[in-house]
């Protein structure tokens, strides 16, 4: 075999370097049983305290849920959404689109429970997947075993949420966005399902029902009875903050009712409408909406798949999810 010269290999191998460095970050190993001997009591430990502030708060279920997305939209799951703010940086949670992100306090609690019983071992990132799936299973949803042995990242900006997908996005927009994170449409359609919990502020929905248009007043894709009762909930001017609407009309229970409400013009947000009107993501919107036994088993395989993207072994184990160690 002949020999490359010195001139050459020293070129090469910073390139064989930086390959295997990507290799190892993009292909970290995940383990659903990563802490059956350093912390067996860990994911009781989660499940008792998000029961616990679920049964006291019952928007806690969809909070945690969403602090999970917005987690791993952002970079990957590294829980830099927990990071707080310094003089230097303003972070994530500080950021426009998660301002209206709560329960935080529910990780913190859970992390210092964690800290006593299994000290610099669970990782906030983990600790965030595992509550995500019990509060989904708490509330009527599928059960999955999370893949663990995440690390916490060190950088949190609030710049980079520009990246999160807007209520106002289009499909073709949407379908980008997942994209590159590694999601297909149908994990899309599938996370967009998410919103069967939880509730909105009329300031992400407003612009459907006030001066839509030069044509429309209302948003023509909007079920007319159910934009004349948002408007109502949601005047012009609009003088009570906390105002606003549930995301579908079992908003406590994770089930389908979200897709069969997108099926008669009741979906909250346009990106959410928007599904309807696509031949790409229609289609799964129906299935989905005929079948909830699909759907569950759908929401699963893409939250795992969500959970996975773009997993790094380098960082640390916070030890205060608030701060980097």
């Amino acid at each position: 075999m002949a020999l490359l010269p010195y001139s050459k290999c020293k070129f090469l191998f910073p390139i064989i370097f930086l390959s295997l460095t990507l290799s190892s970050m993009s292909q970290a190993e995940l383990d659903a049983h990563y802490y059956d001997k350093t912390c067996p009591q860990a994911e009781k430990i989660i499940s008792d305290t998000v029961l616990r502030a679920s049964t006291f708060d019952p928007k806690v279920p969809a909070r945690i849920l969403r602090i999970f997305f917005q987690d791993c939209f952002i970079r990957v799951c590294d829980a830099s959404i927990l990071l707080d703010s310094t003089p230097k940086n303003l972070a994530e949670k500080d950021g426009p689109p998660n301002l209206s992100v709560h329960a935080f306090y529910v990780i913190d609690e859970a992390k210092a429970k964690l800290e006593k019983a299994c000290p610099r071992t669970v990782s906030c990132a983990d600790l965030i997947a595992i509550a995500a799936r019990d509060v989904v299973a708490l509330s009527g949803g599928p059960y999955w075993n999370v893949l663990k042995g995440r690390k916490d990242g060190r950088v949190s900006k609030a710049s980079e949420t520009v990246n999160l997908p807007a209520p106002t996005l289009n499909v073709n927009q949407l379908i980008q966005s997942f994209a590159k994170r590694g999601l297909g449409v149908k994990d899309m359609v599938t996370l967009s399902g998410g919103h069967t919990l939880g509730f909105s502020h009329c300031s992400s929905f407003q612009a459907r029902i006030h001066n839509f248009s030069l044509l429309h007043d209302i948003d023509p894709s909007l079920n007319t009875e159910f934009a004349l009762d948002l408007k109502k909930k949601c005047p012009k001017p609009n003088t009570n903050f906390s105002a606003g609407q549930f995301l579908d009309s079992t908003a406590s229970v994770f089930d389908n009712d979200y897709y069969r409400q997108l099926l008669v013009g009741k979906g909250l947000f346009s990106s959410d409408q928007s599904l309807v009107g696509d031949q790409r993501t229609s289609w799964i919107v129906k299935a989905f909406a005929k079948d909830q036994s699909l759907f569950f088993k759908e929401f699963a395989d893409s939250m795992l798949k969500l959970g996975n993207v773009g997993v790094s072994e380098n960082g640390e184990v916070r030890l205060n999810c608030k701060v980097v160690n």
